[in-house]
C-alpha cells in the first residue's frame, strides 16, 4: 500500500497550519525570550517580570472572574492564533493560560500543538504527557498522543506503533464519542490495519456529525479499499 505521503497528509492536514517563523529561528529566539518556552522555561523571574505577571492576572480576573475560566479562555485564544499561523502569539497565550492555572491540562495541549506544527514530535509528546499527568482522561490530549504513534508508523512502518495508536484512540473515543478528530483518525488507523469494518464504522460516525475533520480524498480511498 502506498501510504506514507497520504498518511502524513491525513494526520496533519487538519492540524497543521502555515507557520510565520521557521523552527530554527524559533529555537534561536526562544533562547532569549522565555515567552516562547513552555512554562516560561521555568526560569526564575525578575521582580519586574513578577510585577507584570501580577498585573496581568489582576486584569484577567477582572474579566473572567476566576483563574480556571480565564485560563481556558486564553487556551482558546492560543489555538485561534495558532490556526492563523501566528505561532509566537499562540505560545504566549498558552503560557499565560499556564500562569493563571498550572493545573489546566489544556495549556500543555497547547504547548504540544505548537511543537506538533513544527513537527517536533519528541517535544510535543513531552508536553502531552504533562497534560495527561494532570488529566489522564482528556480526549483531546489522548487523541494527539495517539496521532504521534500514527506519525511514527508513517515513518518506520512498525505495526506496534499502529496498534498502540488504536488503543489510545479507542480510550479517547470511550471518553468523548463525538470528538470528530478522534473518530476520523480512529477510522484512519483501522484503514491502515486493513480493517474495513471498523474503518467504515468510525468514518460513518464522523460523517454523521458533519465530517469536518476528514481530509480530502480519504472517503474515496476508504471506499476503494472496501470495494464499495
Amino acid at each position: 500500500m502506498k501510504y506514507t505521503a497520504f498518511l502524513v497528509a491525513l494526520l496533519f492536514g487538519v492540524k497543521c497550519v502555515a507557520q510565520n517563523v521557521s523552527y530554527t529561528d524559533w529555537e534561536k529566539k526562544a533562547q532569549t525570550d522565555i515567552n516562547l518556552r513552555p512554562e516560561y522555561g521555568n526560569v526564575k523571574k525578575t521582580k519586574e517580570q513578577i510585577a507584570i505577571d501580577d498585573e496581568f492576572i489582576k486584569t484577567e480576573l477582572s474579566i473572567d472572574t476566576n483563574r480556571t475560566k480565564a485560563s481556558e479562555h486564553l487556551v482558546n485564544l492560543g489555538f485561534t492564533y495558532l490556526y492563523r499561523g501566528d505561532t509566537e502569539t499562540a505560545m504566549k497565550r498558552f503560557n499565560q493560560a499556564w500562569l493563571l492555572n498550572k493545573k489546566n491540562e489544556n495549556a500543555y495541549w497547547g504547548f504540544a500543538a505548537v511543537y506538533f506544527n513544527f513537527n517536533d514530535l519528541i517535544e510535543a509528546k513531552k508536553q502531552l504527557d504533562k497534560g495527561l499527568a494532570i488529566n489522564p482522561n482528556s480526549s483531546n490530549i489522548l487523541t494527539d498522543e495517539a496521532t504521534i504513534h500514527m506519525s511514527r508508523y508513517a515513518v518506520n512502518r512498525n505495526k506496534e506503533e499502529l496498534n498502540t495508536a488504536i488503543t489510545i484512540f479507542k480510550k479517547s473515543y470511550s471518553i468523548a464519542p463525538k470528538n470528530q478528530n478522534t473518530l476520523f483518525k480512529l477510522s484512519a488507523a483501522y484503514y491502515y490495519s486493513n480493517d474495513c469494518v471498523n474503518a467504515l464504522k468510525y468514518y460513518n460516525e464522523c460523517m454523521k456529525l458533519g465530517g469536518q475533520q476528514i481530509t480530502p480524498g480519504y472517503g474515496e480511498a476508504l471506499k476503494k479499499m472496501c470495494n464499495m
